[in-house]
């Protein structure tokens, strides 16, 4: 794994002026910042939730695929926005509990320029970095967008199944009323 190192998230966020909802993570994983896009570890659950959500099964078309520009596609399509709550941090890997001296990423832009009604953390330490370095951020703004807290759809997180993660979120976009319950 080796040590600590100082990371830069590297790419910027994905959402366009129909967002309705904005995902943040914490900080990219190694093969997220490789490939320069969310959610790229073969094994993180993050595609295949948002597959089971969204995409319409009448459509053979509208499905996540495993290009960056698929799921950048399948996102935006479907009023999901994407980024992290860390610009740059210190970190060990992809271990989120190791995260030191997160600065955050500035989410009042989007919040000002997409009808975004709800943000959503993937895992803990997204949700405690959000509370601690974000929420400050808006208040200044004046910006009130609920958060909630989502369980991690990382490989790490084992003991939530698939149909764990998508029960879960479901319920979670249900009572936000970005989805269908």
């Amino acid at each position: 794994m080796g040590g600590m190192v100082r990371v830069e998230h590297g790419f910027g966020p994905v959402w366009d002026d129909s967002s309705r909802m904005l995902v943040l993570g914490s900080m990219p994983s190694p093969k997220s910042r490789e490939a320069a896009f969310y959610y790229m570890h073969p094994r993180n659950r993050f595609w295949p939730v948002l597959q089971a959500l969204f995409a319409d099964p009448s459509d053979p078309s509208d499905r996540v695929g495993d290009s960056p520009a698929s799921r950048r596609a399948f996102a935006l399509r479907h009023h999901v926005a994407l980024w992290d709550v860390i610009a740059s941090c210190d970190i060990t890997g992809a271990s989120d509990s190791t995260i030191r001296n997160a600065v955050p990423n500035d989410i009042v832009p989007i919040l000002r320029d997409a009808p975004i009604a709800h943000v959503f953390t993937t895992g803990g330490k997204a949700a405690q970095l959000y509370r601690r370095l974000i929420a400050p951020l808006l208040d200044a703004a004046g910006l009130d967008v609920p958060m909630t807290p989502l369980p991690s759809t990382s490989p790490a997180n084992a003991s939530m199944r698939l149909d764990d993660l998508v029960a879960v979120y479901r319920e979670a976009f249900a009572a936000a009323g970005l989805i269908g319950g």
